[in-house]
């Protein structure tokens, strides 16, 4: 519901500010674009960064664009990748078509050389679109972005024949938004974009999507920068091998009826293969709507455990953090023990008395919500998102580590929430908004800036975190640090 709001006010508000720039065609990868008048600049939707990936191509590596006649005009509303109707992203379900790989791009000067912010949307890479970023104010300072991903069981499936056929198997999304990167290094300085100046920025499931880019040795020399909004590589979940990620290739090859034959697969019923997506479980999860969520080492874009990969990967300027409050534990309250004896392995006794689990329920904190929520948000975002900021601050990296704990009229955080603050045009405290941090940051690999409370680097032997709340802006030391220390998971 916050999204849906966010975007009809960012619809509307830039409906009324139209400018009337003239349209420009571009030359790109496969022929012409052409743009439309948006935010005092120009908007590019629906670009084609890779071929469609149907038929023979479900389920392969992104292949080069091909080729088009003319000029393609900007579309008023491209296809989402195609996904299952959670109700949230409806709006995305009805307009969903497995031929969505596409990109938009909000320019405010094509004859520029303006850093480039790439928005990876949030969806538990199994829903949503990248329609509300692109569309945002931000346009007006920086180009952005906003990439398609095959999401789902078309974007994450592994299989033996796959692997067989390819080397390994799984993670198609993540091929897609390497894909993507590469396209904006090509083409990018035609819209006014400076591709020596590129972060890579996303919320949940997009934020892990951009911690695992940054593992992957695929995504090296593809961006400089990178936002991590509540989501890490793992998200507290134990990484999964490629011969565990099979067997889920094997409940799909049941449920459909292929018998463990590829090609019967690829000619599967895009229907069928959605409704297998709901079908398909993971022993190691507490709840299925966490299938995607649970990284793949499928050895082709991870070709090693992303924590080892980690050890070598470039030490880039990050943003990363979380909000206080984001979501419950997964499953609900008959998952919470299996819940945290999972996490927390040889520590579980540990965690349980810190969380006083054989005690009643104690009255919710009016910050922290109750303690099932405070398990979910530890777990899932809060101790990973640490532990993702120490490994990268050990090495020297710049990293700047928050946790955001601002809502409007006073409520509790939500899962998402930090969207409207640093991309829109929501404000806590007196009038502070996240967004000239994220400018900032996007612009120099630094968020502080004239007129701005500083936000300290988080270093190593000290570490220190901002706390965005009603109060201001607070460099502070970190939390929940007891409950964090006893988990190692990314």
């Amino acid at each position: 519901m916050l999204r849906q709001v966010f975007v009809a006010t960012l619809l509307a508000c830039s409906a009324a500010s139209l400018a009337s720039t003239t349209p420009a065609d571009i030359k790109v990868d496969g022929g012409a674009v052409r743009g439309t008048p948006w935010n005092g600049g120009l908007l590019f939707r629906g670009i084609p960064f890779a071929a469609p990936p149907l038929g023979p191509l479900r389920w392969k590596p992104p292949q080069p664009v091909a080729s088009w006649a003319g000029v393609r005009d900007s579309l008023a509303q491209p296809a989402s990748c195609l996904q299952n109707d959670y109700g949230w992203n409806h709006g995305d379900f009805v307009i969903g078509n497995e031929d969505c790989l596409t990109l938009d791009i909000s320019s405010p000067a094509i004859s520029a050389k303006l850093p480039v912010v790439v928005w990876i949307h949030g969806g538990s890479n199994r829903a949503g679109g990248p329609n509300d970023i692109v569309l945002s104010d931000l346009g007006k300072q920086v180009v952005i972005v906003g990439v398609r991903y095959r999401l789902d069981i078309f974007g994450f499936l592994s299989h033996r024949k796959l692997t067989a056929e390819q080397g390994g198997s799984g993670n198609y999304g993540l091929m897609d938004q390497i894909a993507a990167l590469r396209w904006v290094q090509r083409n990018i300085a035609r819209f006014g974009g400076d591709s020596g100046n590129v972060t890579i920025a996303g919320e949940s499931a997009g934020s892990q999507d951009v911690g695992l880019l940054i593992a992957s040795p695929e995504g090296r020399g593809l961006f400089h920068k990178a936002i991590m909004e509540s989501g890490t590589p793992g998200f507290g979940l134990p990484f999964r091998s490629l011969a565990d990620a099979q067997q889920i290739g094997d409940q799909a090859d049941a449920i459909i009826g292929t018998g463990g034959d590829l090609q019967k697969l690829r000619n599967a019923s895009p229907v069928a293969l959605l409704a297998a997506g709901r079908q398909l479980h993971d022993d190691a999860l507490e709840a299925d709507d966490y299938l995607w969520l649970r990284t793949t080492i499928d050895g082709n874009v991870l070709p090693r455990s992303p924590e080892e990969l980690l050890t070598d990967a470039p030490a880039r300027p990050i943003i990363i953090g979380s909000n206080r409050i984001e979501l419950d534990v997964p499953g609900d309250r008959p998952h919470r023990d299996s819940f945290v004896d999972k996490a927390f392995g040889a520590m579980a006794p540990s965690a349980r008395a810190y969380y006083h689990l054989d005690a009643p329920d104690p009255a919710d904190d009016p910050r922290r919500g109750s303690r099932d929520v405070q398990i979910g948000t530890d777990v899932t975002f809060r101790c990973p998102t640490m532990r993702f900021a120490s490994i990268f601050a050990a090495r020297q990296a710049p990293v700047w580590e928050y946790e955001f704990d601002a809502a409007d009229n006073g409520g509790q955080t939500t899962h998402s929430a930090e969207i409207a603050y640093a991309f829109g045009s929501s404000t806590f405290g007196q009038g502070l908004t996240l967004k000239p941090y994220w400018v900032n940051f996007i612009r120099t690999g630094d968020p502080n800036g004239p007129g701005l409370a500083h936000w300290p680097r988080l270093v190593s032997d000290a570490p220190t975190h901002v706390l965005f709340d009603s109060s201001g802006v607070t460099p502070q030391p970190r939390t929940r640090m007891e409950i964090c220390s006893l988990m190692e998971r990314l």
